[in-house]
C-alpha cells in the first residue's frame, strides 16, 4: 500500500498512514521548513527500522547536527521529499521524481490537503475580497491532475469545513464533479478530531474516493467514536514548568512518568527525550491580561471578553470583532479549542492554564494537542531557528491520531483489490 502525499505540510496525515503500514513514495511540499521536518521524520522511521535510533537521539540531544543525521540515511529516501510548489510550472519536474521512485509500479493511494486559508470561514472574514480570485481556491484541480496521471485505487482529500460554504458551495461541487469525471466514486465525511482520541475540538472534511466500477467499498469513518475519560490537563501535567521566554529547543528531561493518556495514544514513547518545550516571550501587558483570563476561567468558567479589560491594558483598536482573542487552553475540559496556524503569530489564543507559568503554550504542548508524538521534531529553514515555523506547521497539520485511524479503516479497500487481482 504505497502513497503519494501532496501538499504534505509537516506530515501529520502521512504519519498516520505510515503507522498503519502504508509506504510513502513521495511527499510534495513547497515550504522549505516543512520539507526539512519531513526529512527528519523520514530519518526517524528509517533509523527505527534499522535499530539505529541512537543516531536520532543524538540529534535530539544536540550531539550531532542535521547534516550528520541525514548522512545516516540513504539519499534516495531524502530525495522523496520534493520541495516544489504544485503547479503547471513544476508538475513535470515533480512527476519525474515520482516516476523514478515508482520504477514502473502503480500508485495505490494519493493523499493530501491543499492550503485551507481560501476556504476557511476565518480566512474569508479577514479578506476584503472574501478570498474570491485567490488561486488557492483551485488547488484541488492540481490534486486532480495527479489522480489523472497515476490513477490510484483510492484517494484521501482533507480540508476545513468552510469548503462546504466557500463560494456558496461551488468549489466543493466543482471538486466532486472533477473527481467523478476522472473516474472516482467519492464520499464526503465531516469528522471531529476529538472522536479519534485527539484532545482538541478540530472539525474537518475528509473526502475519500475509490475507482468506479471496481466494487470497492468506502470506509465508515463517520462511525468512529473512541471513548475515554481523559482531559486536556493530561497534555500538560508531565512537562517541566516554564515561564515566558524559557525552554530548550533540544533535550529536556521529563520530571515525572508518562500518564495513561500519553501512553495509550503514543505521545510519549521509549525514547524519553523531550524537545521543543519552548515558550515564546511576552510583554508585561500581555502577561497581565493572561492572569486575568486564567483567573476568570478558574473562578467563573468564563472566557475573557477583550472589552471587559481595564482600559490601560487595551492596546488593540479593533474592539468589535475577535473579542475572544485572549483565550485559555482550559485543562478541565475534554478537549481544547482548535489549534490553527495563527498560533505562529502570537500565543494570545492559547494561554497556558497554569497562572504561575503565565505564558502561552509551548511548541511541544501545541504539538501534543495535535496528537504529534514527542519524538516528532519540527524543523526550520535553518537549524535552531524554528519556533515560529514549528508553530505554523503544527497549526496547519492533520492530527496523526486521526490520520492513523482513517488509514486503518481504509486498509480493507486494498485487501479487496488484492483479492480481485
Amino acid at each position: 500500500m504505497n502513497f503519494i502525499d501532496l501538499f504534505a505540510g509537516a506530515g501529520g496525515l502521512s504519519e498516520g498512514f505510515i503507522r498503519s503500514g502504508y509506504i510513502p513514495l513521495a511527499h510534495v511540499e513547497k515550504d522549505e521548513a516543512a520539507c526539512n521536518t519531513l526529512k527528519t521524520r523520514i530519518a526517524y522511521h528509517y533509523l527505527k527500522n534499522e535499530n539505529k535510533l541512537d543516531h536520532y537521539v543524538q540529534y535530539l540531544k544536540g550531539s550531532i547536527d542535521r547534516k550528520t543525521l541525514y548522512s545516516f540515511i540513504p539519499q534516495e529516501k531524502l530525495d522523496s521529499v520534493i520541495n516544489l510548489e504544485i503547479s503547471d510550472k513544476n508538475n513535470k519536474r515533480i512527476q519525474k521524481v515520482i516516476d523514478k521512485k515508482l520504477d514502473g509500479n502503480a500508485v495505490d493511494l494519493i493523499i493530501g490537503g491543499p492550503p485551507c486559508q481560501a476556504y476557511s470561514i476565518a480566512g474569508r472574514s479577514r479578506s476584503k475580497s472574501k478570498m474570491k480570485g485567490d488561486p488557492r481556491n483551485f488547488l484541488f484541480r492540481e490534486y486532480a491532475k495527479y489522480l489523472s496521471k497515476y490513477k490510484p485505487n483510492a484517494l484521501v482529500f482533507e480540508n476545513v469545513v468552510g469548503l462546504k460554504s466557500a463560494q456558496g458551495g461551488q468549489y466543493l461541487i466543482q471538486m466532486k464533479n472533477l473527481f467523478c469525471q476522472i473516474g472516482y466514486v467519492i464520499k464526503l465525511y465531516t469528522l471531529h478530531a476529538n472522536d479519534f482520541g485527539v484532545l482538541q475540538n478540530r472539525k474537518r472534511i475528509i473526502i475519500v474516493g475509490v475507482k468506479k466500477n471496481t466494487g470497492l467499498v468506502l470506509p465508515a469513518l463517520e462511525k468512529v467514536k473512541i471513548k475515554h475519560n481523559f482531559l486536556v490537563k493530561d497534555i500538560f501535567e508531565d512537562l517541566p514548568s516554564l515561564k515566558a521566554g524559557e525552554g530548550e529547543n533540544k533535550f529536556l528531561k521529563y520530571p515525572v512518568k508518562a500518564n495513561n493518556y500519553l501512553k495509550k495514544f503514543s505521545i510519549r514513547n521509549d525514547l524519553e527525550v523531550l524537545t521543543q518545550h519552548v515558550a515564546r516571550p511576552h510583554s508585561e501587558n500581555d502577561k497581565n491580561i493572561y492572569r486575568i483570563a486564567v483567573k476568570k476561567w478558574e473562578k467563573e468558567s468564563l472566557r475573557l471578553n477583550y472589552n471587559d479589560l481595564p482600559k490601560n491594558l487595551q492596546t488593540h483598536k479593533n474592539t468589535k470583532s475577535f473579542v475572544d482573542r485572549y483565550k485559555v487552553v482550559a485543562q478541565n475540559l475534554e478537549y481544547s479549542h482548535t489549534v490553527v496556524a495563527h498560533i505562529s503569530k502570537d500565543g494570545h489564543y492559547y494561554i497556558h492554564p497554569d497562572i504561575v507559568q503565565n505564558r502561552s503554550i509551548s511548541v511541544r504542548e501545541s504539538a501534543r494537542l495535535q496528537s504529534f508524538p514527542d519524538d516528532y521534531y519540527f524543523e526550520g529553514r535553518k537549524e535552531n531557528n524554528n519556533r515560529t515555523s514549528a508553530f505554523k506547521q503544527i497549526g496547519n497539520a492533520v492530527p496523526p491520531l486521526m490520520a492513523e485511524k482513517i488509514a486503518a479503516l481504509m486498509r480493507p479497500i486494498f485487501n479487496q483489490e488484492i483479492t480481485k487481482n
